[in-house]
């Protein structure tokens, strides 16, 4: 999953290149998802509670707004920077998981915290004003926090509800409202003094390559495939661990952005960032691969 989604920043970041606006990206990417969803939500002949259908609507909530600022963000940032921002919800995750009285254990606070450093080499730019942070960086940060809600709350729900239908609801949740914001969201202003808001020009844009390929990556595997995984598969997992885990997102979102597999994205990294990618590898171990009594919770070791 964690590979799949390292694909999506670059995928958003062609489509976004190829002029089509945020809304209309999250409202197709998330309305190809929920078909996808949907298709399997009826053929599997999954029951669907009401508990189900109000925990998907709170974590679509959060995912609409999560995903808003991290693709407009894009338009401000690089592809790499974005995804090493966004996963910072490996420190952020922990921190909300104290509010739902679940602390983190230890491997895991230590494995989240190095996790940061390696985070803040990767996106720190010597020489440039504000270390070269951009209005961008500073909505995927808050795509971040964002994220760590939403990682707790999906550890929470899964417990008690279905993860066919709580990815079904969130996923069509974010399609609705973003079809249905789209529409009064200011234009975007484009590179040759144009600007493109709502749904304009989406026929035409449609018919292009380096549009509907990574709409249909967006929707069925970013989205369909990813988000199912997400929903059924964390109630193994704690919350803080699962961040840890999808802290390699970021790495595989570098790794394509720099190898230019991807027409149009050839990003470069510094030594420093490369570095922050394997202390990020290095956390992850640390949280997988404790000893079983350097695991126990903080407040299991004071009595």
């Amino acid at each position: 999953m964690t590979v799949v989604w390292g694909g999506t920043f670059a995928a958003m970041k062609v489509a976004l290149g190829a002029h089509l606006g945020v809304g209309a990206l999250l409202t197709l990417r998330f309305a190809l998802g929920a078909l996808g969803l949907g298709a399997f939500l009826w053929g599997l002949k999954v029951p669907v509670t009401r508990q189900a259908v109000k925990d998907g609507l709170v974590l679509g909530l959060v995912l609409t707004v999560i995903f808003w600022m991290q693709v407009d963000g894009l338009r401000y940032t690089s592809t790499s920077k974005s995804a090493f921002i966004t996963g910072l919800y490996v420190i952020f995750t922990p921190l909300v998981s104290i509010l739902f009285r679940r602390p983190p254990r230890l491997n895991h606070g230590l494995g989240a915290a190095i996790a940061t450093l390696g985070l803040y080499l990767l996106v720190h730019e010597p020489g440039q004003p504000s270390g070269g942070w951009t209005f961008g960086d500073s909505e995927t940060l808050l795509c971040a926090l964002g994220s760590g809600f939403h990682i707790v709350l999906t550890g929470l729900y899964s417990q008690r509800s279905s993860g066919w239908v709580l990815a079904f609801v969130q996923v069509a949740v974010v399609a609705v409202l973003s079809a249905a914001i789209t529409p009064v969201i200011p234009a975007a202003p484009l590179a040759n003094g144009t600007r493109l808001g709502g749904f304009e020009g989406l026929p035409g844009l449609l018919l292009r390559p380096e549009v509907w390929v990574p709409l249909l990556y967006l929707g069925l595997l970013g989205t369909t495939l990813a988000f199912y995984l997400m929903s059924t598969l964390q109630r193994h997992l704690g919350a803080t661990e699962a961040a840890v885990i999808y802290s390699l997102e970021p790495v595989f979102a570098a790794l394509l952005a720099m190898t230019g597999w991807i027409p149009g994205i050839h990003e470069h990294l510094r030594g420093t960032q490369i570095l922050g990618g394997a202390v990020i590898l290095g956390a992850m171990l640390m949280a997988e691969l404790a000893p079983p009594g350097f695991g126990l919770r903080r407040k299991d070791q004071s009595t």
